[in-house]
């Protein structure tokens, strides 16, 4: 592995921010014109039945779990680079929020980007194209209060066709989007050729006056 596919790596990793994306992820977050529905091959999006809606304060999630494939970590903060694209996390063990939408228990989409590998080996999201509908994510927020969501579907895009707009975009109720490369790898470019998006939904909280 050569260094410069190394440094490839970690810049490529998450390019999330297409020409489109560039000129649209601030109209995303403030207009956003309702929820946008991921392909069938994403599966629906939707509140649980009959659920009340679940109140959460806005407060930055310091920790992030997930049980099916073994992730406990601390989490960063994300935000935009001078052009506009999304700030990718700088330790490959660490995913990071992006602190420009919701946090994770608030109306509208939390995101969390993570690495998927580097040249020396799996990164803390390398198995996150494993998680399967019902699996559970737990996000702690530095106020106490701990958020769980459940697993609702797991989607691959090709870069070029990165649907910003159902990653971001408010869906009316609690979701949390985990993001990182995937599909194929370039190795004429250093590039994954994919973003593997895990959507979620909030399912339950523990209110920080409750949490231990």
């Amino acid at each position: 592995m050569t260094a410069r596919r190394s440094w490839l790596l970690a810049t490529a990793l998450l390019i999330l921010a297409t020409n489109l994306f560039v000129a649209g992820i601030r109209g995303v977050l403030r207009h956003s014109t309702g929820p946008p529905v991921p392909p069938r091959s994403a599966g629906k999006l939707h509140p649980p039945s009959g659920s009340p809606r679940l109140k959460v304060s806005r407060s930055i999630p310091v920790r992030l779990r997930i049980p099916a494939i073994k992730v406990a970590t601390s989490l960063s903060r994300l935000g935009l680079n001078a052009d506009g694209t999304v700030q990718v996390p700088t330790d490959f063990r660490q995913p990071g929020w992006f602190r420009l939408g919701p946090t994770p228990g608030q109306l509208g989409s939390a995101v969390i980007l993570g690495h998927v590998d580097s040249y020396r080996g799996p990164a803390v999201f390398f198995r996150l194209g494993d998680l399967r509908a019902g699996d559970r994510v737990v996000v702690t927020l530095a106020d106490g209060a701990v958020t769980r969501f459940v697993v609702e579907a797991v989607a691959i895009y090709p870069k070029a066709q990165f649907p910003a707009r159902r990653v971001y975009g408010s869906h009316r109720f609690s979701a949390l989007q985990l993001v990182t490369c995937g599909g194929a790898f370039d190795h004429h470019t250093g590039h994954y050729l994919s973003n593997v998006v895990v959507y979620t939904r909030l399912a339950a909280t523990t209110p920080a006056s409750a949490a231990v």
